[in-house]
């Protein structure tokens, strides 16, 4: 049987259509988690919706269409960016929120020992999110969030008295920082979409501050146009972590948001970071420069990242008031 280039050339476009068809499939964005999920239990048990909302999050990442592909080295997988960006966004807040569970939700005091499962939960979370051998980031993460239910399932039982959740305005105040820190990033990696010049502001405040090695008084900052879609994807996927761990937070921080009378103010984070989660129409992450005639993605987003932040910054202060 002769094989001509023709049939070559055919069966050669057709896998790569398939592949595309593929890859925009396993490109679709989930859901954000509904209200719903987190208080699904006749019980009201305080760190019920937060410790879930960490779970479904990380499960959502695993199961979505084509499951984790930050880590597959074949194709079509191993030519996208944007999910594998988007994955590593959301996973970036999942293991902070991970953090804050051990070091603070679940202990009283600085001198209480740290939740077993959580301790494990979170290590087994910082595995490498590309890592596809041995340990593979998928089996690693899926053991995480079986600690993670260990943890509320000890937390939910009455007679139990080891695991548990303490929603306290100091302890939900070290997240929110680590929050603001996050965003802040986000929003000026977004900004950096066009190119900025930008002062060296690292001592400022105090005269006394040095640092190790000294920095130009102002320096060029621009996203490469090869990495800029990414970095739109990657705060895409932070935001809608984020998201989903805000609306568990309004559950379980009820009490305290209405004592510091700050339940607008987390109302208001939530509206910013759903504005985040709006379709992009865009077939590409346009990066038209400020007033050009083309949009730039980028810049809208860092526009509510910014606002988000500013809410957290407000929240934060309320709590730290008495």
């Amino acid at each position: 049987m002769q094989i001509t280039w023709k049939k070559v050339t055919g069966v050669a476009l057709f896998i790569v259509l398939v592949g595309y068809v593929v890859s925009v499939w396993w490109s679709i964005e989930p859901d954000t988690l509904t209200p719903q999920e987190l208080t699904a239990t006749e019980k009201n048990v305080v760190g019920y919706a937060t410790t879930t909302s960490l779970i479904l999050t990380v499960e959502t990442l695993l199961d979505k269409q084509g499951g984790w592909l930050s880590n597959d080295v074949t194709p079509p997988s191993i030519f996208m960016d944007n999910m594998p960006a988007f994955e590593y966004g959301a996973l970036e807040q999942a293991r902070d929120l991970a953090l804050i569970m051990r070091k603070e939700f679940s202990r009283s005091q600085s001198q209480s020992t740290a939740d077993k499962d959580l301790s494990e939960a979170q290590a087994k979370l910082n595995i490498d999110h590309t890592s596809w051998l041995v340990p593979s980031a998928e089996s690693e993460y899926r053991d995480g969030v079986k600690l993670l239910k260990l943890y509320r399932a000890r937390m939910m039982d009455p007679n139990n008295q080891d695991a548990q959740f303490y929603a306290r305005a100091d302890n939900l105040n070290e997240w929110l920082k680590e929050v603001q820190k996050r965003l802040g990033s986000m929003s000026q990696r977004l900004s950096a979409s066009v190119g900025q010049e930008r002062l060296n502001t690292d001592l400022a405040g105090d005269n006394a501050a040095r640092q190790s090695t000294p920095n130009l008084a102002s320096h060029q900052v621009k996203t490469s146009w090869w990495k800029i879609d990414d970095v739109f994807y990657e705060s895409r996927g932070a935001s809608w972590a984020l998201l989903n761990f805000m609306r568990a937070v309004e559950v379980d921080f009820a009490d305290v948001l209405k004592k510091k009378n700050a339940e607008v103010s987390l109302r208001q984070i939530i509206r910013e970071l759903e504005a985040t989660q709006q379709t992009v129409w865009s077939p590409v992450v346009l990066n038209g420069s400020g007033f050009g005639l083309v949009a730039n993605h980028s810049l809208v987003m860092a526009n509510y990242v910014s606002r988000a932040n500013a809410a957290v910054i407000d929240l934060t202060n309320l709590l730290s008031q008495g």
